[in-house]
């Protein structure tokens, strides 16, 4: 499994980075910004990410932004859900607004923070990322 972290939190991005690289290669951006140009690199690489974990309040370009973005790319070149990156939120944002927004713009699942590790890896094994 190939991973972006997205998380401008350092120990938020060290947990999920030491949990997460169990399972395969792991990278990182600290907003979205960074997120979305990684995001476009990997894949015109052939080479894309299996799994976004994005956090939804960064600077420069916040998580709910990104994930518009990633998703309207993979549309224009026909990937639609399921079929493109899983993005799990993984925020400390508990309104449920935001929640429903985040599905809205075709996030696959939600977590929020402290990050519980079994719901997380739970998760992904139902996104069939993981065993």
């Amino acid at each position: 499994m190939k991973t972006l972290i997205v998380e401008d939190d350092f120990t938020s991005r060290l947990f999920l980075q030491t949990l997460l690289s169990r399972y395969g290669e792991c990278h990182i951006a600290v907003n979205g910004r960074e997120a979305v140009k990684a995001f476009r690199m990997a894949a015109g690489d052939g080479s894309p990410y299996d799994l976004i974990c994005m956090d939804i309040m960064m600077p420069e370009m916040d998580g709910q932004e990104a994930l518009r973005e990633v998703r309207a790319w993979e549309a224009a070149r026909g990937l639609v859900p399921p079929h493109g990156v899983k993005i799990v939120m993984t925020t400390a944002v508990k309104e449920m607004k935001e929640v429903f927004r985040s599905f809205r713009a075709l996030c696959d699942e939600y977590v929020v923070k402290p990050i519980d590790t079994a719901e997380l890896l739970s998760k992904l094994t139902s996104l069939e990322l993981i065993d």
